[in-house]
């Protein structure tokens, strides 16, 4: 790290010196002429009427790093690409858009997707050839970057008119392709979510948990659906399957036993060989689902492994203003996993023979190790991931005191290793999930440093992402999607309000915090205004203002993040439950039905819409608590409301005709709660222990509506 910083100062900066993304930042002295994405490039690209070279990726990136310093790094190949092109370099985190418009052409084109992106473009965007990471050498089965780059250009100096016309065919192939069929006047109904939890089911690993084989990802959305229906579609498989996962997660060297939180992926079918990097996404999303799994099971282990991540991102992923920084790479000291993994000969020097005894059988260690950075020329010998190889809990007190002991020896080793890199950026979109998890967390499990966690990272959102209106230099909306070191980057889209609007929602419910509620109203307002199709119905990705794209489209299937439309209906239906307003759920309605024949067709891929699309097939649960939410009888009563396993419920303070709080004088002196279904509501409890059986018995309602 320290020989590169060095050998980068004395390079000369180009363009992407005056960036805020780390990771342009990282390509900010290659020999490479990178331009930021702007109108600048491409008019030069009309002027000297040279193709595009484009390359996106993310900070955390490991692949990206190989190919930087393969080929980025390298002088022949910056020269050869200096001389042929105009190279452009994305940050898909900062600019979204890009990266799903230019990787569903390449996924299209080629089958395969990921990081890094590589895509050429005509100047006037349209992109004519593409595909992921290339090797400076042929291997892999796929051509030398090199001998890509002299091959384009070739083709550019030789056929350019025929590219010309071939990319604007493709480009509308591409517009075909991501139009939505006609709306189905239907919705979805318990037939097609047993459809989706049946087909989900169905690739289910016995064995060792997940969905699928390797490499293997958490998936936390299918986990999250699943435990959502099962209790109504009689499905208690499917809850035994997703805790069964939990568990094998947990065990596995996807999670870090030693810093807390969770890695990408697996490259095994085992869950032991993580993917290093660390991302926020995955961090709130896995809360939310051993939450869940949490409420669904009881078991305090759950609730430990949501401690464990939440305690990672307070840790390592703060900022001091209270906003969540993106992720943590997967490379240190230029190998991946170097941080995080260990050698016999490290853990003799720093155990005693008892101690490294019970580690080595504990985390499965071996001389030989379990994992190999095959994309260095030089890897590291012996290495090992640390992963439970026996049982949760050794039966011996002894062994478990000599574990403990190690395990701090080896927390404060690993400590004064040289981190991997860190992406300080703050985005609207990630961190709206995060407060979400924080809150839930701080209320089920009566965390209050998860609360105060949410309390700031809401307040800084609200100043540094939300703006006041009348600002100079601002786009029509006043959310932006992200921030760094005191800078915004002034692009905005659905997932930033879709996100951070059910984030927001699930901090009112903790708290009652109707200030935030007005925010949340805000919010949905605003996401209406700019985003929704009044004509087809869904919401676009991007606003009007976003005029440098080669088509507007709507985010589709839920992938590693759930998609922005499906965090749209969800967090609308949950505002609509919340304040009685039809407006908000007919917009989700009609989301639903834009979506409609996607869904049928490949149901597994919309998981958070088909959970979402649960407010709308089964009756949700409404627990009005009444009360100061600053009085502790208050948050009691907030904290059983919350503590029984119900996704379809919403907790509501005193609501008026309108919809939003009373003034506090019109609060009952003495904090109770009512339970609501349907049209009826059971007489009000003061008493938190019969909350939650009122809860944790849905016929009441049914047959009191009958009565």
């Amino acid at each position: 790290m320290k020989s590169a910083a060095l050998h980068n100062a004395r390079r000369p900066a180009n363009r992407l010196a005056g960036e805020i993304s780390p990771y342009l930042l990282q390509h900010a002295h290659n020999p490479v002429d990178w331009y930021p994405w702007g109108e600048e490039a491409f008019a030069r690209a009309r002027a000297e009427d040279k193709p595009v070279f484009l390359s996106i990726g993310y900070s955390s990136c490991h692949w990206c790093h190989v190919m930087e310093r393969e080929s980025f790094d390298n002088p022949e190949v910056a020269a050869f690409l200096n001389e042929h092109f105009i190279s452009v370099k994305v940050d898909r985190e900062e600019r979204p858009d890009l990266d799903r418009l230019y990787m569903r052409f390449v996924y299209a084109t080629t089958g395969e997707g990921g990081w890094p992106l590589t895509v050429f473009l005509t100047p006037d965007r349209e992109p004519f050839f593409g595909g992921t990471y290339f090797p400076p050498q042929p291997r892999y089965g796929r051509p030398g970057f090199l001998q890509l780059l002299q091959r384009v250009a070739a083709l550019w100096r030789e056929q350019r008119v025929d590219l010309r016309r071939a990319a604007a065919e493709l480009r509308q192939q591409l517009k075909a392709s991501l139009e939505l069929p006609p709306a189905s006047p239907g919705l979805p109904g318990p037939p097609l979510l047993r459809r989706a939890a049946e087909q989900i089911m169905a690739h289910y690993d016995p064995r060792h948990g997940g969905f699928g084989g390797a490499p293997k990802f958490p998936q936390p959305a299918a986990g999250l659906f699943l435990l959502s229906v099962a209790s109504r579609l009689d499905l208690p498989e499917a809850v035994a399957q997703v805790l069964h996962t939990c568990d094998r997660m947990a065990a596995g060297g996807i999670h870090d036993h030693l810093g807390g939180g969770f890695a990408r992926y697996a490259v095994d079918a085992e869950w032991v060989v993580p993917h290093f990097e660390k991302m926020l996404y995955d961090q709130a999303q896995l809360a939310q689902l051993y939450l869940e799994a949490y409420l669904t099971n009881g078991h305090p282990r759950l609730a430990g492994v949501v401690r464990d991540i939440l305690d990672y991102v307070l840790r390592d992923l703060t900022d001091p203003e209270g906003g969540f920084y993106s992720a943590e790479d997967a490379d240190s000291e230029g190998h991946e996993g170097r941080f995080y993994c260990w050698t016999t000969e490290e853990l003799r020097a720093l155990l005693t023979p008892a101690e490294y005894e019970v580690t080595v059988r504990y985390f499965g260690i071996t001389p030989e190790g379990n994992f190999v950075d095959h994309s260095h020329p030089n890897p590291l010998p012996g290495l090992n991931v640390l992963h439970v190889a026996g049982p949760w809990a050794d039966d011996d007190g002894e062994s478990r005191v000599l574990l403990a002991s190690a395990i701090q020896k080896m927390r404060e080793a690993r400590a004064r290793r040289i981190r991997p890199a860190r992406d300080d950026k703050v985005l609207t979109s990630w961190n709206g999930l995060m407060l979400g998890a924080m809150a839930r967390a701080g209320v089920v499990l009566g965390e209050p440093r998860y609360l105060q966690a949410a309390a700031r990272s809401l307040a800084f959102l609200r100043t540094r992402l939300w703006r006041a209106e009348g600002l100079a230099a601002q786009p029509p909306g006043r959310l932006s999607h992200a921030y760094r070191a005191g800078r915004i980057q002034p692009v905005r889209f659905l997932e930033d309000y879709a996100f951070l609007l059910d984030g927001v929602l699930w901090w009112y419910e903790a708290t009652l915090d109707a200030e935030a509620l007005r925010f949340a109203v805000d919010l949905a307002e605003e996401m209406l205004r700019d985003f929704f199709d009044p004509v087809e119905g869904g919401f676009w990705h991007t606003p009007p203002e976003a005029r440098d794209l080669i088509l507007r489209i709507k985010d589709e299937s839920d992938g590693a993040e759930p998609a922005g439309n499906s965090m749209a209906v969800q967090a609308l239906l949950r505002l609509a439950c919340i304040t009685g307003s039809d407006r908000y759920r007919e917009a989700a309605l009609r989301t639903l039905q834009a979506f409609a024949g996607q869904v049928a067709a490949a149901p597994t891929a919309y998981c958070a819409m088909l959970r979402a699309a649960g407010f709308v097939v089964w009756p949700v649960t409404r627990v009005i608590v009444q009360g100061d939410p600053l009085d502790p009888r208050t948050r009691a009563l907030l904290q059983a409301a919350h503590s029984v396993h119900d996704p379809f419920r919403v907790v509501v303070g005193t609501v008026g005709p309108v919809s939003l709080p009373n003034p506090a004088s019109e609060r009952l002196p003495t904090p109770r709660a009512m339970v609501c279904r349907r049209e009826t509501c059971l007489p009000p409890t003061e008493d938190p222990l019969e909350l939650k059986t009122l809860l944790g018995n849905p016929q009441r309602g049914v047959l009191g509506s009958l009565s």
